[in-house]
Formats: C-alpha cells, structure tokens, sequence
C-alpha cells in the first residue's frame, strides 16, 4: 500500500522554483531517502509532506487521503515530525517538553510519561529528565528532539537531517530506533548529508539538485547502475 505519494509538485517563493514537478511514490513500512545539497529542496519537499506549507501546484496524497486544509488535522495526528532545527521550549524541562507536546495528540498524561521515560531511556536521557533544556549540550538537544517526534508513535514518520551534530555512538541509537520502526511496520521519510547513514537505512533514494528529483532507486541499484559506491554516485549526479 502507498503511504506517501507526491504528484507533480511545484513550490514557488515569489519568482524563485523551489521545488520543479516532482513525483514519486513511498510504500507502507518503507524507509525513504532524499539526498541533496543545501537548496536542493528536500526541507522544501519535508515541509510540503506535513501540511507546513502548501504546494503552489501538485498535490500530495497520504494513504487514501488528499492532503489539503480539510484533512490536515486527522492526517498529522499520524505523523511524527523531526525538524532540521532542535526547536524546543528553552523554558521546560526535558520530560516536559515530552509532555506539553504529546497534549497536541490528546494523549493521556499518564500515557505520556510512561512512554516519554522508555523513549529518554532509550536514548539515554533519562537522568537529565528533569533538567532545563537551556543546560543540555547541543548533541543532546538532538536527541530529544528525535524522540519528541515518536511521542505520538506515528504511522509516518519525517526526520529532516535527524542525526546532524550527533556522536558516533548517539547516530547509531538513532539509527537502532530507526530500524525497529521499520521492522514494526512505519513509514520513515528522511533527508540526510551522511551517505552512510543513507545506505544502512533507506529502501530507496532520491537525489535531488534544483527543486528537482534527478533518479529514485535502491541505493543498491544505483551502486551498481553508476559503477561506485553512494557517495560516488551523489556527487556526479549534483555536480553542476
């Protein structure tokens, strides 16, 4: 089943093309890729798939809904979002930062924390629960940041550049989460710099230069079709 389907999207901001006719096509329990420089409008696409901002034509399909202003609300309730940005409330705490969002969802508070604790858990945060996030160092921001997008525990869930700024050790629990959301059956889109991280987790990838979609395939395929490795193949098709 398709989760996830984009037709023909055009994005203009004034007389700038953001995005260019794009199309492509996410499958239930998929992990998805985009890969792209900076401008190639993979935050442009991400925000367009959550219902942030609307496609000047085109249109987005989620499962059997048309995204649009009628089912923006019942759609992001399945939907779990990780920005570019650690966008957290400086003025909480850690757990509740968990907490005030998961009201968005109408989950119960008791609800909430037990699965707010096991997510801090997991990402080895738990101690720093009740520490204001201004005191937090950059590495764990991300973190929490990942994490407050399971809080809903999404069908789809969209992380934008998830693992940016993280250790080693943080990238592979991410990436440990990731893979056991795929195995239990959800949708994962996800734009990345890390050709390593695109590889290990993505069923297909697409590259993106200049609003636009330049292949989509497994990044097995696209190894083979382009004679080299990942990266090797990213950087011939984005170089000008």
């Amino acid at each position: 089943m398709d989760s996830v389907t984009g037709e023909n999207l055009v994005k203009y901001y004034k007389n700038f093309k953001a995005l260019d006719s794009v199309s492509f096509t996410i499958q239930e329990g998929e992990c998805f890729g985009f890969l792209g420089a900076n401008g190639a409008g993979k935050t442009t696409l991400m925000n367009m798939i959550y219902g942030f901002i609307s496609p000047t034509s085109g249109r987005i399909q989620i499962f059997d809904k048309e995204l649009n202003k009628k089912t923006l609300p019942e759609i992001k309730r399945i939907i779990g979002v990780v920005p570019q940005d650690n966008n957290l409330d400086p003025d909480l705490s850690v757990i509740e930062n968990l907490l005030v969002y998961a009201r968005y969802f109408d989950i119960k508070r008791k609800e909430a924390l037990k699965r707010a604790e096991e997510l801090l858990n997991f990402v080895d945060l738990y101690k720093w629960k009740q520490t204001n996030i201004r005191k937090l160092s950059g590495g764990m921001k991300r973190k929490l940041t990942f994490i407050r997008g399971l809080i809903n525990d999404p069908e789809i869930l969209i992380l934008d550049e998830p693992t940016t700024g993280l250790d080693p050790r943080s990238r592979r629990q991410i990436w440990d989460r990731i893979e056991m959301l795929k195995h239990s059956g959800k949708t994962i889109i996800l734009t990345t710099h890390y050709m390593e991280e695109a590889e290990k987790l993505c069923d297909k990838i697409a590259i993106m230069g200049k609003g636009k979609i330049l292949v989509i395939d497994t990044p097995q395929n696209l190894s083979i079709q382009f004679s080299g490795n990942l990266e090797k193949v990213y950087l011939n098709m984005t170089e000008d």
